[in-house]
């Protein structure tokens, strides 16, 4: 068929046919009809990135995540591809971002001295710790402690794809795919990866509310920071701010119940 034709066959013909024929015309038209995703996964991972990433480079390593999505995709498994792909892009995004090691050694330290503390802290008390007693155990003001968030903020994006069952790549649980999709919180044939997602669920369910009410509203129901600040009536850099400390908080929690999983 032609690529005239091919535009006016409906997008179920179309993935029939590439998974049969793995014809380049029907690649190509996948590829372009479905290009847009990946400046829309650039445009909302570049929120809060420091200078020195570019845009244009997000959007050219989230093209390698739409060729590899469009490749391993099968329709079969009732999953949208847009979902899917949103996945692979973002995914291919933070692996070249990790691969240059883009954050300076000072802020990765200070994420870890913000875990560290929040983890011994909560740990101490039995329960989330309030911003006031975070900053309070690292020698900060409220002010100081909120200005080294916003500086850190970047890592706190990234660290969201942090795989946590490494197997096949159907069998792969990040605390990102546990936010954004809680149907695929339905039992599954592997115990253990159960387990894992009800760890990183029930750490999200022990947030702040409004932190836990950012990261839903942002990787659920794909509104912009800005959106999010109308629906809470706070600036956006506020919602910038929530964000960060929502990660920060559940690596926290996460990280000794993960040495113990893995």
């Amino acid at each position: 068929m032609s690529e005239k034709v091919l535009e006016n066959v409906s997008e179920e013909e179309l993935w029939k046919d590439y998974r049969k024929n793995h014809k380049q015309e029907v690649r190509d038209i996948l590829i372009k009809q479905y290009a847009p995703l990946v400046k829309y996964v650039a445009g909302k991972i570049s929120v809060g990135m420091p200078q020195n990433v570019d845009f244009d480079d997000l959007v050219g390593f989230g093209v390698f995540g739409l060729f590899d999505a469009i490749e391993k995709f099968d329709p079969e498994k009732h999953v949208k591809f847009k979902t899917y792909a949103v996945t692979r892009i973002r995914g291919a995004i933070f692996d070249e971002l990790r691969s240059i090691d883009w954050v300076p050694r000072s802020v990765r330290q200070k994420t870890r001295e913000i875990e560290d503390t929040i983890q011994t802290l909560e740990a101490d008390l039995g329960r989330s710790a309030s911003d006031n007693e975070i900053a309070k155990a690292m020698n900060m003001s409220r002010e100081q402690y909120n200005q080294v968030v916003l500086k850190v903020r970047g890592t706190s994006i990234l660290s969201l794809n942090d795989v946590w069952f490494t197997g096949d790549d159907s069998d792969k649980v990040s605390i990102q795919d546990s936010i954004e999709s809680p149907v695929s919180l339905q039992p599954d044939s592997m115990a253990e990866k159960d387990e894992i997602r009800r760890v990183i669920v029930q750490a999200i369910n022990e947030l702040p509310d409004k932190e836990k009410k950012v990261l839903v509203l942002y990787y659920y129901e794909d509104l912009t920071l800005k959106e999010i600040g109308k629906v809470l009536e706070v600036t956006e850099s506020r919602i910038s701010q929530l964000h960060t400390k929502a990660i920060l908080r559940l690596r926290s929690k996460l990280t000794n119940v993960k040495k113990g999983i893995m």
